[in-house]
């Protein structure tokens, strides 16, 4: 090899493992020019056959067929017992990355990212996790066991890799069924079961432009497919056999409420549906033809065919027992391995656990029962085959499982407990039932004749009572003299609060990994006040780590206990203000010396410490605007923006920004629809309504915004704060100006009320509804404050939220007059705005609240602040609302109107060029408008990028180059400069005196946005955090301080009042940085630029040694 070109090699021999590590350290991405760790492991030490010797001992081989959430979870049990290390485990994963939780995949969309999913902790490259070497586990990733010899005992791989064994454990788990429908082999038929599927479907759905599908099932797994499916905005169809939906867990009245919910998400559910076939484009419905699938045909009569484009079928389990067929193992006679009450199986030295087990010719679908089982075999496992010691009274033993449950399916609380669907011919059955069609709420509680046992239940649309009516009716316990008392869902007796958990040590907290109430209390004890934190919590007592239900108990659990510690649960800020935003809001508005707090810096030099960060800066901004309220932009206060409002619009994927104008009330004239068309057009904007009777226009460039505003504010229309913590949107209907049931003005109140309160900054976003009659047609009651019209004013609602954790707002006061629901408003939200913390809506901050004294609950306790003045402080809340009102700013305007802050929407410092949106993402046309592409998924090429290292340029030539002026570069925040085609991050430190050069491109996924993030310090060190998804990365070395990413940094000097950074020339920056380079588009990546470039590209790497 040349010199020049020498790449290092590692060939070592590991004397433990016995095995060869090989691997070069210039495998390059084209998308990353990064080789991670992991790609230069061939393996980690393992043992294939049995015998193995440690201390002169033979350790037995435990194998573990599969890798999903039982199989870990029965490997992390054998663990824990085996503290003498008497076995080494090997288990099988046919996936391309280890265990991981299956129950939570549909919040895979919110991250796309596998390690959010992780059961141990991040992957790596290749799909591992640090786990199973710090345990000595052979992992056998991709590789599917495909033969099983019970005789000689050995399992073999599909790679041709056979292990011996001394126990072998079955934990394939299920595949989905799929009904014999002819077409079922079509393009665009999935299943719903890995990460993987949920891929080929987002894939499935961008190729082939995908607007509508079908879910084949309407069980569990069909709800959560059909969540999934919502999430890639496509349009939902259930379908159904059985005459209702989860037929196993609800009755007719919880599917009415339930469909109820579902329908009003946009949903469309089919029950009763005979589906025949899966119709392909060109017509066919036989069993052969492979062209897409276009409709669904039934045998129903009458019923026209569905079109789709897409079908997931998720209409139950079937255990995966072929590898145990026609090998002695008993199999049931509708599958599923034959287990007795320890898990063994008919063969000596298997066993079999979860979704494969058929314990009492009965499989156990849900992770609750399959943890239970590993719990069992384990114990089982180490006492009969390892022969450890473990001091039982009886013989470990899975009877069967409580089939209870609770889950929030498409934002729907549905649960069932006990016996909830007892036999027609049960003698001993009282039902009393609770049927709210307004409020989508049923509920029926099941008792026995006597009224004095509650046998089971079915609750649907509120279960906030669930733990309570769960353990009467499994454990007992006194009910109330009148039954009845238990029937009324929380929400109707004005009571949102969490449930008053257990003192009970042996109370069961987490049903999924059997934990209780004391062994959560033993962990935090066992962690000391420093060390219990939420996360450290979880992990070691693995409470809330399956379903995650039962983590706000958790929550409630670990701060009980720190106080009788003498610790608390911190909810301060930050690390740089030790309060939390109630605390400081206080110190802030009760300071004699106003001045002395009219400023970030002023507060952070009196009450905190340090920098600030992207978690304390927006924060204290928002304190600064309730108590001041001067121009976000200016005097410093851009650095304290979050993402949206340093902007002044909402930051979309790629960088690109959106802009919602305001429409008090969504009333809108025709000058101004023309105007809207005429801007989006202009400026090739993919236009949306939304939710909010609001119309949105996507993919603006930041240079750009201050002449959209400026065009759209030439009718009147300024742009609206759809990005803020501050008031959304008022949604109102008709009202009596048109609609025959109206019989009040809705819309011109909703107009009163949103002018009145927009640009008001608050805690969290705040939305708002009038409507003109109790049909209710603006959804007054499932927001932040709504008003619903009678025949004497207005009924005000207070506390509501949609969104993931739907809650009803609660009545506050009937018939009320405009002006009075202005005044009892006007308090209500500065009352909000001084006590609740940081990012709280209103509907856990009122729950929060304490009781009225009447024993009526927070609801009481608002009304005695806000019309009784109990506290003494209406006065103080009126005065502080009409200033906030008085000093209203059109930020818009403001900017369109003054040069200087219009300045700040320049794209470049340096230069009057642009680079367009498209430069940086590829846009595509979609149903005849232009979006970006879909970003890759983590871990994919174009996301992740990292150089091989960061100091790639050590060999270049540098000089120093002017860039700008210092007064170009706005003090503590990030701007941008151009370099031949490269962007590049400036950031002023000014607190520090410091300042910090980097590229404009966070790697994690490609976008030019770093010089718009929050700069501040964590532990001293100096960072900047991504404004897109908050990624940290260190100002001085570009090391990521929250992940192994990092950035390019370049040296910066001030001289006089010029800029200077030290940079290669520009054809070298730009071979590594150039936009069009790093461009994130549906095709693979050009990373080479001009020859040229390409050429600078290929010596910059081939003078660097990797040195291992």
């Amino acid at each position: 090899m040349k010199g020049s070109a020498a790449v290092a090699l590692l060939l070592s021999v590991s004397q433990d493992a016995g095995a060869f590590r090989a691997a070069s350290p210039f495998a390059r991405s084209p998308a990353a020019l990064h080789t991670k760790s992991s790609q230069l492991r061939a393996g980690f030490p393992f043992y294939t056959t049995n015998g193995a010797q440690e201390d002169g001992e033979e350790k037995k081989r435990v194998v573990v067929i599969g890798n999903g959430m039982v199989g870990q979870r029965f490997m992390e049990n054998l663990l824990d017992l085996d503290t003498d290390k008497k076995c080494t485990i090997s288990t099988f994963c046919e996936e391309p990355r280890a265990a991981y939780n299956r129950v939570k995949l549909t919040s895979y969309f919110e991250t796309r990212d596998p390690s959010a999913l992780s059961m141990t902790s991040e992957f790596d490259g290749e799909g591992r996790t640090p786990w199973y070497e710090e345990n000595n586990v052979e992992l056998l990733l991709n590789d599917k066991a495909v033969g099983i010899d019970t005789e000689n005992k050995v399992i073999e791989g599909a790679s041709g890799k056979k292990v011996d064994y001394d126990v072998a454990v079955f934990a394939t788990g299920s595949y989905p069924f799929v009904p014999p429908i002819p077409g079922k082999q079509r393009p665009g038929v999935f299943v719903y079961r890995t990460i993987e599927d949920l891929e080929n479907m987002l894939a499935y759905v961008k190729e082939n432009n995908v607007q509508s599908a079908a879910v084949i099932g309407g069980g569990l797994l069909g709800l959560e497919a059909a969540k999934a499916v919502a999430d890639m905005e496509v349009d939902s169809h259930i379908i159904e056999f059985a005459p209702i939906l989860m037929c196993r867990q609800i009755d007719q009245g919880g599917h009415d409420a339930l469909v109820g919910k579902i329908e009003d998400m946009g949903l469309k559910v089919h029950c009763g549906a005979r589906t025949e076939s899966f119709v392909g484009a060109d017509g066919s419905t036989d069993d052969e033809n492979m062209t897409p699938v276009s409709a669904l045909r039934f045998s129903n009569e009458e019923w026209d065919d569905l079109p789709v484009q897409m079908v997931v079928v998720s209409a139950g389990i079937k255990p995966r027992d072929e590898l145990a067929r026609d090998t002695g193992i008993a199999i049931g006679e509708r599958g599923g391995i034959v287990v007795d009450e320890q898990l063994k199986t008919n063969v000596d030295g298997v066993y079999a656990i979860g979704e494969i087990a058929l314990y009492n010719n009965f499989i156990y679908g849900l992770i609750a029962p399959g943890y239970d089982m590993a719990g069992v075999c384990a114990k089982t496992v180490a006492a009969d085959e390892l022969g450890l010691d473990l001091d039982l009274a009886d013989a470990p033993a899975f009877t069967g499982a409580d089939l209870s449950t609770k889950l929030k399916l498409l934002g729907c609380d549905v649960a069932s407990f006990g016996e909830n669907q007892p036999r027609d011919d049960d003698p001993d059955v009282s039902n009393l039932v609770w049927n709210d069609p307004l409020g989508g709420i049923y509920r029926k509680l099941i008792f026995n004749k006597a009224g004095d046992k509650l046998r089971g239940g079915i609750l649907v649309g509120d279960a906030g009572d669930y733990t309570k009516l769960h353990k009467l009716a499994m454990q007992g316990g006194e009910l109330p003299e009148n039954p009845a008392m238990l029937l009324a869902p929380p929400s109707a007796q004005g009571v949102v609060e969490e449930e008053v958990l257990s003192t009970d040590p042996n109370s069961q907290v987490c049903s999924c990994n059997d934990v209780t109430r004391g062994q959560i209390v033993d962990v935090i004890n066992d962690l000391g006040v420093e060390k219990a934190t939420l996360k450290e919590v979880k992990t070691c007592s693995k409470a809330g780590t399956g379903c995650g239900g039962c983590e706000p108990d958790v929550k409630t659990i670990l701060s009980q206990e720190l106080e009788s510690l003498g610790g608390a649960l911190s909810n301060n800020l930050c690390e740089h203000f030790q309060y939390s935003r109630p605390e400081l809001m206080a110190l802030v508005r009760t300071d004699p010396d106003p001045e002395s707090v009219d400023s970030f810096e002023k507060i952070l030099a009196k009450h905190g410490h340090g920098d600030g960060c992207e978690a304390c800066k927006p924060a204290v901004g928002s304190i600064l605007a309730s108590m001041y309220n001067g121009i976000v932009l200016d005097d410093g206060r851009m650095a304290l923006q979050d993402t949206n409002d340093r902007s002044l619009a909402n930051m979309q994927r790629g960088g690109s920004y959106s802009v919602v104008p305001r429409v008090p009330g969504g009333e809108i004239t025709p000058e101004q629809l023309v105007q809207m068309g005429e801007t989006a057009k202009k400026y090739d904007l993919y236009s949306k309504i939304t939710g909010g009777q609001r119309i949105d226009f996507f993919g603006a460039a930041k240079h750009d915004l201050p002449d959209i505003w400026e065009e759209l504010g030439s009718v009147g229309l300024e742009s609206g704060h759809a990005y803020g913590k501050a008031l959304r949107t008022v949604k109102s209907c008709v009202g009596s100006t048109w609609c025959r049931y109206g019989v009040q003005d809705s819309v011109g109140f909703a107009i009163r009320v949103e002018n009145r309160y927009k640009g008001i900054r608050s805690p969290h976003k705040m939305k708002s509804a009038v409507s003109g009659c109790v049909r209710e047609c603006a959804e007054a009651q499932g927001k932040d404050f709504g008003m619903i019209a009678t025949e004497h004013g207005y009924n005000l609602y207070v506390g509501g939220n949609g969104g993931v954790n739907p809650v009803h707002a609660q009545l506050f006061a009937t018939d009320i007059d405009e002006d009075t629901v202005i005044q009892y408003l006007d308090r209500y939200i500065m009352y909000y705005i001084l006590t609740a913390d940081k990012l709280e809506r209103t509907a856990p901050w009122q729950a929060k609240l304490p009781s009225g004294k009447n024993g009526g609950g927070p609801i009481e306790h608002l009304k005695e602040v806000i019309i009784e003045d109990s506290l003494g402080i209406c006065d103080e809340l009126d005065r502080r609302m009409q200033h906030l009102v008085d000093t209203y700013h059109d930020e818009w305007a403001e900017v369109v109107n003054d040069p200087e802050r219009r300045a700040k929407f320049k794209q470049f410092v340096n230069t009057d060029e642009k680079q367009e949106r498209e430069e940086m993402i590829e846009f595509i046309d979609q149903r005849g408008q232009k979006r970006p592409t879909n970003w890759p998924a983590d871990g994919e090429a174009q996301t992740n990028w990292q150089l091989d290292d960061t100091d790639i340029f050590a060999r270049s030539e540098k000089s120093w180059v002017t860039v700008g002026k210092t007064s170009q570069f706005a003090p503590n925040v990030g701007s941008t400069i151009l370099y031949g085609e490269s962007q590049l991050a400036i950031f002023n430190n000014e607190m520090r005196g410091e300042w910090y050069c980097t590229q404009n491109m966070c790697p994690h996924k490609q976008a030019f946005v770093l010089s718009q993030g929050i700069i501040g310090d964590a532990d001293g060190v100096a960072k900047v955090a991504c404004p897109l998804h908050k990624k940290q990365f260190g100002l001085a070395d570009g090391q990521q301080l929250d992940g192994d990413l990092s950035l390019i940094t370049f040296p910066v000097k001030i001289e006089g009042d010029d800029v200077l950074v030290e940079l290669p020339s520009e054809a070298e920056v730009n071979a590594i940085l150039g936009t069009s380079g790093l461009r994130v588009q549906s095709g693979c990546m050009d990373i080479t630029g001009t020859p040229l470039e390409a050429d600078i590209l290929a010596g910059v790497q081939n003078t660097t040694v990797a040195v291992l």
